[in-house]
């Protein structure tokens, strides 16, 4: 029997039953999160407080700048994009009037949001509002003051076209481009009255009601194939208008996903930052699959298929710990989403793997071609179910046709060209005007981050060509990922850029040069971070360091070298390198395996250390709790794996590296009745260093173990301590790529 595969079958879990914290009477995973943490921005964007179920179409968050800001813009309908505007807009207004606003700003009170319910008090008009989500579809429910006459809605859109007609507001936004979004919105109260104006290229419509409603009812559905879609995805998902019921059916469904970790004993504090954390890296990708059918910004077609069809990843952060997440905790979501890039490639005229794929098509951003790691590292950990040899096509192509230049789709030119030649891309000197049309005005060259960060995407490209059997493209690769040892400086131990004569770029200053956002020689962050961006090599890189002893005393200096300016100074530069420890930025996704490099250089110990302060520096249960840009997972991703106790420092190397556990006991659901867990024996936070270990009652003596090991099932069982043992693990370093 075919198997069915929408994501509401995939998760919908009705009899779900209550999933208990030990020693936590009542409470359950969702109960913990917080969508409110890190809310208000230390820099730049802050988190937003995403109300959704789990990776679905239909997500909203309050639209105001950030938890600070006094007022919200109406009521959201559908955010279409991570950290987007809404699409649509509800907005409110009792008594006459003749010319309404299209949309109302409200000053807010009493807010509260969970991740599947939302309500709100609008002090100054005496409405409370409260909003529940389905997959496509969703509820409010206003709650007027009589006294301030008769209520009416407005429904706005931007670029667009709304109406009402037969007892329902239809019609659709433009998103970008061909791309549109369609809504199907009913009321639960009689119109008495429905007018409609024009607005800057949309419209808005108004419905009023009789002075006798004081509660009022408004079920819609979204869809981006047309607005029937919409009104069919609305009766599959919310027959009437109980908000209360949808929001219960999304409370089992959150305790669903979120309890395939079970927590043991641990503070109430960091159950809420690993909930919470864990809970953002189901915002992102989403299902765009609309029961059989599924509209694609790729080609701009409407497809008809019962495969899941994911889209909206920014893959250069996602690839490091949101996917290998995923191939653990939902390796059957993880195999759609890496169809679902397929797909996408497949329907684009050049065949090149996306590399920011959206629900508009695929934007380009950011530096190299991250996806095809997260494929590597799906294949290396054995998923199965896509298409290999595909796969290794179009990843292929999106490297070694496309530009490598940063923020391009452009076929790859004179830049390119230079990189396979040469094995690294040239920087310019100061005054050396650019002109070279494949690159950005504003990104650059980036010149080490794309050598650096294409010399990984090379040895990733091995592991696929392997698996198509195109094995002399496999070790030639290979052997091209070793690009990085091209720009390393051997005199300063960094990673330098390089001009196209084969010239470091002199005077140098790592912590500072490179311009706005070291775009000319890095890429939002400075030489510090990207001296360590060696993921699928770290052995090489220690011994270029000059061995595990000067390894781990740099490792040390980039925590403890002072940023060399006043803040103000340094942040004006580099506003991405924030969450600073000397000259580490806790920020910023390229920092996020380097506190666990310690243990390729025999001091484990210090990882130890160093993640336990990291969390409690940088990501705390509070409004400014998380350090920088979240792009839907990347950060949050790096939590829930420090806090169980391990990282994927190599997407590509079927293997963890450990680091030190924040709860006694914390369990993993891996399905078919097996789990892994991880338990501490002498627990307390001040424990924090591993004394010795076992996994599956048998001594383990090495700082990691593998995908494999995991998977099995069974327990990895520390004794910890509060010093460190320096002893253990110390002399078995985890494995890294050498040549075949």
């Amino acid at each position: 029997m075919k198997r069915i595969r929408t994501i509401a079958a995939l998760v919908f879990v009705s009899g779900l039953l209550a999933v208990s914290c030990a020693g936590d009477a009542g409470m359950t995973p969702v109960d913990y999160v917080n969508p409110y943490m890190g809310n208000i921005s230390h820099l730049l964007v802050p988190t937003y407080p995403t109300v959704h179920l789990p990776n679905s179409m239909l997500r909203v968050y309050p639209e105001r700048a950030d938890y600070a800001a006094d007022k919200v813009k109406g009521l959201p309908l559908i955010v279409t994009s991570h950290r987007g505007k809404s699409a649509f807009n509800l907005s409110f207004f009792q008594g006459e009037a003749d010319s309404p606003d299209p949309v109302y700003w409200y000053h807010y009170d009493n807010e509260k949001v969970t991740p599947y319910k939302y309500s709100v008090s609008f002090e100054e008009e005496a409405v409370d509002a409260e909003f529940a989500p389905s997959w496509h579809s969703a509820v409010y429910r206003l709650v007027f003051d009589a006294d301030n006459g008769a209520p009416s809605i407005v429904f706005n859109t931007a670029k667009g076209q709304l109406r009402y007609e037969d007892g329902a507001v239809k019609g659709y936004q433009t998103v970008q481009d061909e791309t549109k979004v369609y809504i199907w919105a009913e009321p639960s109260e009689k119109v008495t009255l429905s007018r409609e104006y024009l607005r800057n290229g949309g419209n808005y419509v108004v419905l009023s009601f009789g002075p006798e409603v004081s509660e009022l009812c408004i079920r819609y559905g979204v869809s981006f194939i047309d607005e029937n879609q919409a009104k069919a995805n609305l009766d599959a998902e919310i027959q009437g208008f109980d908000l209360d019921a949808v929001a219960r059916e999304g409370r089992k469904i959150w305790n669903s996903t979120l309890g395939k970790v079970r927590l043991g004993r641990g503070s109430d504090e960091d159950k809420t930052v690993f909930y919470t954390s864990l809970y953002r890296t189901y915002e992102r990708m989403i299902c765009l699959s609309e029961y059989g059918r599924y509209y694609s910004a790729f080609d701009g077609k409407v497809h008809e298929d019962e495969e899941p069809f994911y889209t909206d990843d920014w893959v250069w952060d996602t690839y490091r710990a949101v996917h290998p997440l995923r191939v653990i905790l939902e390796p059957e979501k993880e195999v759609d989403m890496i169809n679902s890039y397929a797909r996408m490639s497949s329907q684009m005229e050049d065949k090149w793997m996306p590399t920011f794929p959206e629900v508009t098509g695929d934007s380009r951003r950011m530096n190299s071609n991250h996806a095809v790691a997260f494929v590597a590292d799906a294949m290396s950990k054995g998923l199965t179910g896509f298409d290999v040899d595909s796969l290794y096509a179009y990843c292929r192509d999106g490297i070694v046709e496309k530009t490598l230049a940063p923020w391009s789709a452009a076929k790859g030119g004179e830049l390119s060209a230079f990189y396979w030649k040469h094995g690294y891309i040239p920087a310019l000197h100061d005054s050396e005007p650019e002109t070279l049309p494949e690159v950005h005005h504003f990104e650059k060259r980036q010149p080490v981050a794309v050598t650096l960060g294409t010399a990984y995407d090379q040895w990733c490209l091995s592991i696929l060509a392997d698996g198509a059997g195109d094995h002399e493209a496999a070790r030639n690769f290979e052997q091209g990922s070793l690009n990085y040892r091209t720009i390393w400086n051997r005199d300063t131990r960094f990673f330098h850029p390089k001009d196209k004569d084969g010239n470091f770029i002199m005077p140098f200053d790592y912590a500072r040069a490179g311009g706005l956002g070291a775009r000319n020689a890095y890429g939002e962050n400075n030489g510090w971070v990207y001296r360590w961006d060696v993921q699928h090599n770290v052995a090489d890189l220690v011994s270029l360091m000059g061995g595990p002893e000067q390894f781990t005393e740099e490792l040390d200096r980039m925590f403890a070298t002072p940023l060399g300016s006043g803040k103000y100074e340094f942040y004006s530069q580099l506003p991405d390198h924030t969450g600073n420890v000397g000259q580490f930025s806790m920020a910023n996704e390229p920092s996020l395996h380097i506190p666990y490099l310690y243990n390729y250089a025999g001091a484990p110990w210090k990882t130890q250390k160093r993640i336990h302060t990291l969390m409690d520096q940088w990501f705390r249960n509070d409004l400014m709790g998380v350090p920088g840009d979240e792009d839907g997972g990347g950060m949050s991703a790096f939590v829930v794996f420090s806090m169980l106790g391990f990282y994927p420092v190599t997407p590509g190397l079927p293997m963890y590296v450990i680091g030190s556990p924040f709860f006694e006991r914390a369990s993993l659901d891996l399905g078919d009745g097996r789990s892994f867990t991880v338990e501490c024996e002498n627990f307390a936070p001040e424990n924090k260093y591993i004394q010795s270990a076992e996994l599956d009652g048998e001594p383990l003596d090495r700082c990691w173990f593998t995908h494999e090991e995991l998977m099995k099932g069974g327990k990895l069982r520390f004794v910890m301590g509060s010093r460190p043992n320096k002893d253990w693990a110390s002399s078995s370093v985890p494995p890294s790529f050498a040549i075949r």
